[in-house]
């Protein structure tokens, strides 16, 4: 990965309403969102993105159980910029966004 990108950066769009709802922008977009006591941080996102290695068939680069693509997206092997942010959201739930790019999940191609 080459250094973070703060053009990537879009925190300051989900603060109000820590929506999971993609931007539809350029970038390849993972998000989480968490609540309670505990803070959710980046790490902790990345961590539950890559368990779901276990939903992923390299054999057939297909989902077999459950959703993957938070993992193909991690180790994507194109993604060479990558910026992630995360913010407290005015409902006090943390929102975590990592963007990347170029971004990853077409059709037919395996993710590494």
């Amino acid at each position: 990965m080459k250094p973070y990108s703060h053009g990537l950066r879009s925190e300051d769009e989900r603060r109000g309403d820590c929506g999971l709802a993609h931007s539809e922008g350029p970038y390849g977009e993972n998000l989480a969102e968490g609540e309670g006591h505990g803070v959710l941080n980046s790490r902790d996102s990345v961590t539950m993105w890559v368990e779901e290695n276990d939903n992923y068939d390299p054999g057939s680069n297909s989902c077999v159980r459950g959703e993957c693509l938070h993992y193909t997206q991690v180790l994507w092997r194109n993604s060479v910029h990558l910026g992630c942010a995360r913010v407290k959201c005015d409902n006090g739930q943390w929102f975590v966004i990592c963007s990347y790019n170029p971004p990853s999940n077409y059709d037919g191609e395996w993710p590494y």
